[in-house]
């Protein structure tokens, strides 16, 4: 009996062993209400810093940008804030 127990575990790692690993792909930005990340490919491309301030703004935020990782296959990641950092109060409403 532990025979076929052995040879059956044996064969579930062989066809786990032999399967090809496949790894899900990133877009170039990714982001939601608390920030995101945009591959450092797009520095030569586009305007990452109007990209996220955009991006934050559309959730009523502010952008503040967190880390660089300069080569390639690299992200520049930032955050979407309520309050700018050091602001003495709620952010500035204008009322038309």
């Amino acid at each position: 009996m532990r025979i076929i127990e052995a040879a059956g575990l044996v064969a579930i790692g062989g066809m786990l062993a032999l399967a090809p690993a496949r790894a899900d792909t990133v877009p170039p930005f990714k982001g939601n209400d608390t920030g995101g990340i945009i591959a450092y490919s797009l520095t030569s491309q586009t305007d990452i810093r109007a990209l996220a301030i955009n991006h934050c703004a559309s959730y009523g935020k502010v952008v503040k940008f967190l880390a660089i990782e300069p080569h390639y296959g690299g992200y520049i990641s930032f955050a979407c804030r309520w309050v700018p950092y050091g602001a003495a109060g709620q952010p500035v409403r204008a009322a038309y």
